[in-house]
């Protein structure tokens, strides 16, 4: 079982209104947010995973409840609160990437203490985390304390995914970035990440210095100019995206992060010295077989993840 850690909310869509009145906006509502979609994308790529995470009791955090129900997701971590549910209202470009506006402060999701922190069994294979559960109070120093106590001991991989609207701080988010990748065997970070935690810096040397520490892998995501992965022990190397036709990019990091743990429980590499064994036709694989998940979600609208059937595996 993959553990993923983080954030569940709405994404919020507004619906074309141009033959309407301005008094009036129609919204479609995704149940979303980065870890609530990397712990279904899992399920349905084949692997069993869990949510750790604050559910709102109200209307619209039992409908998280249900969709993770429905997917197969286990509700074994989840914690309750009397809390709204955080609502991301969602404004997609003209590219198909999407622009957040987040209704979050003080809602459920944002609530885990340390006290909510559950201890882990040798079921629990690895620990995903990311997004703006890494800076919004108080769950960022909740995980930030579940990181240090695994660390070493189960799998570990970390995506940023930047959010600024809900933390604006830069500051904040580099400090705690620089904290958690000394404790990250595999990383996966976007170029629009990168270019907002280090403006005018090198990516190499960003991520070498990553690799500096226990990290094995790091994967840099650059939208329809494909992926590159960057390795401890075997250099580093890029691949083209796959030719589709874009619906929107949400969801698309997501199921690229799901892509590399479903293709590393399937080859039962899914640990720290599995890692560590990977040799360089394996990773290739294993990025060729996350691009090829990441177009898939991006020729659907919203964050509509793929099944296993639907992808191909050398």
């Amino acid at each position: 079982m993959y553990l993923v850690c983080g954030e569940a909310l709405f994404d919020v869509f507004s619906e074309d209104e141009a033959s309407g009145p301005a008094s009036t906006v129609n919204f479609k509502a995704i149940a979303g947010g980065s870890p609530f979609n990397v712990a279904v994308g899992l399920r349905r790529l084949g692997v069993a995973s869990a949510l750790l995470a604050g559910l709102s009791t109200d209307y619209l955090g039992r409908r998280l409840q249900q969709v993770l129900q429905d997917e197969g997701v286990s509700l074994d971590y989840q914690v309750d609160f009397a809390a709204p549910t955080t609502l991301a209202m969602v404004a997609v470009g003209t590219n198909g990437s999407p622009h957040y506006s987040f209704r979050g402060e003080g809602c459920a999701d944002r609530q885990l203490q340390p006290e909510h922190l559950p201890a882990l069994g040798p079921e629990v294979r690895g620990l995903h985390i990311g997004s703006f559960s890494l800076v919004v109070q108080p769950i960022a120093d909740t995980l930030l304390a579940l990181v240090r106590r695994e660390s070493g001991q189960r799998l570990i991989s970390l995506d940023p995914n930047v959010r600024l609207n809900p933390e604006p701080d830069i500051e904040r988010w580099r400090w705690r970035i620089a904290e958690l990748v000394q404790h990250a065997d595999l990383i996966k970070v976007s170029d629009e990440d990168l270019s907002l935690l280090y403006p005018g810096q090198d990516p190499r040397r960003v991520i070498e210095g990553w690799l500096a520490h226990r990290c094995q892998l790091v994967f840099l995501t650059r939208g329809g100019e494909g992926a590159t992965v960057f390795s401890k022990h075997h250099g580093s190397w890029s691949v083209p995206a796959c030719s589709v036709k874009i619906a929107d990019t949400v969801g698309a990091g997501d199921t690229f992060q799901a892509a590399l743990i479903a293709w590393l429980t399937e080859q039962r590499l899914d640990s720290i010295e599995g890692l560590q064994q990977l040799g360089r036709e394996q990773i290739d694989g294993m990025l060729r077989f996350a691009v090829q998940a990441a177009a898939l979600t991006c020729s659907k609208t919203g964050p509509d993840l793929p099944y296993r059937h639907q992808l191909a595996m050398d």
